[in-house]
């Protein structure tokens, strides 16, 4: 299975400017910046996009794990927050934290954190990407 996206540049670094179009048509010519990338300008970064990849991926991960444990969520929020620092490598990913609230009647709290534990390590996201991932897992429901 292939996915396919697009990204298109015009100008220099900071001076330029960007849009990102995915196959679905869910992300079509949509803006990025040095300024949506580093400052506040309207717009996405692939910062942004990683982020909101591995909140969604892990989910749905979860959801399955929790399926094959005999749970079913009545809903899994989660929050990725994706730290961007410049090392001597140049600017690196060094961490995404999982900010995760599933409310499951009836869960034992183990058994959650054990299956939610499986999904962060092998969601396909978490298993593409070369950095610290933190889970900070809770039962109950979403404020």
């Amino acid at each position: 299975m292939k996915r396919n996206a697009s990204a298109h540049w015009e100008g220099g670094l900071k001076d330029g400017k960007g849009t990102v179009s995915t196959e679905s048509g869910v992300l079509s010519k949509t803006q990025y910046s040095f300024s949506t990338r580093f400052e506040d300008g309207k717009g996405t970064n692939p910062e942004e996009l990683i982020a909101a990849a591995h909140a969604g991926c892990f989910s749905m991960a979860l959801s399955m794990i929790l399926g094959e444990a005999g749970m079913t969520a009545k809903s899994i929020d989660t929050k990725a927050a994706l730290t961007l620092e410049k090392t001597d490598a140049g600017f690196t990913v060094t961490e995404i934290v999982l900010d995760l609230i599933a409310d499951i009647p009836g869960a034992d709290q183990a058994k959650f954190n054990e299956c939610a534990d499986k999904a962060k390590a092998g969601c396909p996201i978490s298993r593409l990407l070369n950095t610290k991932i933190t889970l900070n897992a809770k039962l109950g429901a979403a404020v």
